[in-house]
């Protein structure tokens, strides 16, 4: 099976006010396919200058070109011609994105649709989007959702087209026009974009692309004094970092940041449909998402049976190359990054914890960066694959006594992004539902998403949240216009003296 696609560039290249261009200082570094870490082309690293540039067409295309001042509907139109460039372009995308990230080919193509729906979503979310107004005997009041500026989005390199889209969307639904950033791992398919704005008649200089490493490029996009919001999904330690520069200037700031949850599993759980949820949970997008239920907590009176038929299905995932439909797990997403995963499973078992399933390279893949369906058993709270984010295919289990037991092993942890409870019965299911210390709660179900919602963390998973009309309150201020309905009565301060004289 030919692991390169036809027709990829040699040369990625930034997208600054409707042209492709270098960096000012014609800087590159190189990109590499995980399966098997050779490099295929040259990425613009971009700097400061190129950050400057690209905020001064999207500051003039904010104050000058009619993408702000646009109705709702004629925003809404292009967005849905955004989605029409997408799906064509479907195969090409799923493709690209899962030679370049190492995703399985079959879950590269649920990406691409994903993101067709994110335009599709929130060209219907702003025409429907109600302003409120606020009446008394005296006076009426409304409110006008009104465009922040220059939104500067910074995006991972997990899914990265899709969760491109999860921010381009709704910033330029709501009037903004954008610097993006994407992650330097998996540049390709973010190469796409220019083409697909162009094909959809965004006006120039709404949209604009910045490659480059995160350090430079998007620490000068955080820095940048016209800017006034950022969007960052990406690991804590980046967070903490934005938000320290952030706060100079006083910028809004969405970050969904790392996550280490639970998925607590109790004995009248459907154990065929928990093991399920499990494996996929923790296995899918090759572990390195953010909502990967990586602490699975099972109720001690079934804990030997799910350990069992866990680690039993565990080896029979499929590791193999990510352009393979059979493939279930494909190669991580860098060499820096497969060998800190490694160091995770080295960790488990020099902490104590017990190898169930996996642990290394599966047979017959000598080069890439493959790593087994890894499973841990007897976890307990002070090792490291227990309390620290893995972001790949390696799970913890530990067993749980009763009710409150589990909840206070669910909570134990730094993070609070996501929580996954499987049991037959409800009362229960809500109560520890909302006594976890999470953002998203999923209640016998796996990560199913509904595009309204809500999305965000606690503690340190994140701050803000997006989804829905959350991500418009992001992107817009809201003014409240007040207006007399009669004759205003004013104290009015002064009278008095000028009546004396």
């Amino acid at each position: 099976m030919t692991l390169t696609p036809a027709d990829l560039p040699k040369a990625i290249r930034h997208y600054i006010d409707g042209t492709l261009s270098d960096s000012a200082d014609g800087r590159t570094f190189s990109n590499a396919d995980p399966a098997s870490n050779d490099s295929y082309c040259e990425v613009a690293s971009g700097g400061p200058a190129d950050i400057a540039a690209a905020v001064a067409s999207a500051q003039r295309a904010f104050e000058h070109g009619p993408w702000p001042r646009m109705s709702p509907r004629e925003r809404g139109r292009i967005l849905n011609q955004v989605a029409d460039a997408i799906e064509s372009r479907e195969d090409l995308l799923a493709e690209w994105e899962s030679f370049d990230t190492g995703l399985p080919i079959t879950q590269a193509r649920g990406q691409a649709r994903r993101a067709a729906e994110n335009f599709r979503y929130f060209a219907d979310l702003i025409n429907a989007l109600h302003e409120d107004a606020f009446r008394t005997s005296a006076q009426i009041g409304y409110v006008v959702r009104k465009p922040i500026g220059v939104a500067g989005l910074i995006t991972p390199w997990n899914t990265p087209f899709m969760l491109e889209s999860w921010k381009l969307a709704p910033a330029i639904a709501s009037g903004c026009t954008v610097v993006l950033k994407p992650a330097e791992f998996t540049p390709l398919t973010a190469s796409l974009w220019p083409q697909i704005m162009e094909e959809a008649g965004l006006p120039q200089g709404v949209f604009n692309l910045v490659h480059g490493i995160g350090e430079e490029a998007g620490a000068a996009l955080v820095e940048h004094p016209d800017v006034p919001l950022i969007s960052f999904t990406g690991e804590t330690t980046t967070g903490q970092t934005i938000m320290r520069s952030a706060a100079t200037g006083l910028k809004g700031l969405s970050m969904e940041l790392g996550g280490k949850s639970p998925c607590v599993i109790f004995a009248d759980a459907d154990l065929d449909a928990a093991v399920d949820g499990a494996l996929f949970g923790v296995f899918s997008l090759n572990g390195e998402r953010c909502t990967a239920g990586s602490r699975v907590i099972v109720e001690a009176s079934v804990y030997d049976e799910f350990v069992a038929r866990y680690a039993e299905r565990a080896a029979r995932v499929r590791v193999g190359l990510p352009r393979d439909p059979a493939t279930e797990i494909g190669a991580l997403v860098h060499p820096e990054h497969y060998e800190r995963v490694l160091g995770y499973v080295a960790s488990g078992s020099e902490e104590g914890a017990r190898l169930v399933a996996g642990g290394g390279r599966p047979a017959g893949l000598p080069e890439g960066n493959y790593l087994a369906a890894t499973v841990f058993a007897d976890v307990t709270p002070r090792m490291r694959i227990w309390r620290e984010e893995i972001f790949g295919p390696v799970v913890a289990i530990t067993s749980f006594e009763d009710e409150a037991d589990a909840v206070r092993l669910a909570n134990d942890t730094r993070y609070g992004l996501a929580g996954y409870v499987w049991t037959s019965n409800l009362k229960r299911g809500h109560r520890v539902a909302q006594a976890m210390q999470a953002g998203m709660v999923w209640l016998n179900s796996h990560n199913v998403r509904d595009l309204r919602t809500p999305f965000g963390g606690v503690k340190a998973s994140g701050l803000g949240q997006e989804g829905g009309a959350h991500s418009i309150d992001f992107y817009t201020d809201a003014q409240i216009v007040s207006v007399a309905l009669g004759d205003t009565h004013v104290p009015r301060f002064g009278a008095r003296l000028d009546q004396e004289a």
